[in-house]
């Protein structure tokens, strides 16, 4: 989600593009804490203040649907508890779900920044629309993220860091990334 290059996407809607996923992984349920139902959950989101009391969320590979009746922040995640749920032997009943919210209610993120589902899948072609190979994987590496790029041909993967002089334009629409090559790479990448 950091910024870089041009974004081409004209929609203001706020609604997921066609492809996107419906739903968004936000956290993962780990066990019951204390007497009263509450959950200690892993946050797996850049933006935990939505999950609030009140919050709708989806639990599990089923999306069953689910309200947050309290949240609070702890060292290690946060610790939720969920309408119904009233003792721990109901809590631990969730143990190992992943929480989810609706994609359509993402918040929106500012010009140049992008959620990682809408760039993996997308193809990377150079300054000249030559093609590279496709986006498969994101690594996130605290200076700046790191794109795994998948080259034909048996080559190895490309790693492209996700800075500005290396993207130079993402197209949402086409699900196409412009890149310039590190010159260390030389002309062809990695062989």
């Amino acid at each position: 989600m950091r910024p870089f290059g041009k974004n081409r996407r004209k929609s203001r809607s706020g609604s997921p593009a066609t492809g996107e996923p419906e739903y968004l992984v936000v956290g993962l349920l780990r066990r019951a804490h204390g007497l009263r139902g509450e959950i200690l959950m892993e946050v797996i989101t850049d933006f935990p203040e939505r999950l609030q009391a009140n919050a709708p969320v989806f639990l599990g590979p089923k999306h069953r649907p689910a309200l947050i009746e309290s949240s609070r922040a702890v060292s290690r995640g946060m610790l939720v508890r969920l309408r119904g749920v009233e003792n721990s032997e109901a809590a631990d009943a969730y143990r190992g779900q992943q929480v989810f919210v609706a994609s359509a209610g993402r918040p929106q993120l500012q010009s140049g920044h992008y959620y990682h589902h809408q760039l993996l899948g997308s193809d990377v072609v150079d300054e000249k629309g030559g093609p590279i190979g496709r986006l498969t994987e994101i690594l996130q590496t605290g200076a700046n993220d790191v794109y795994v790029v998948k080259q034909g041909d048996g080559k190895k993967d490309l790693l492209l860091p996700a800075i500005a002089s290396v993207v130079l334009e993402v197209d949402l629409d086409q699900h196409v990334l412009h890149v310039r090559l590190p010159e260390t790479l030389g002309q062809d990448g990695p062989g």
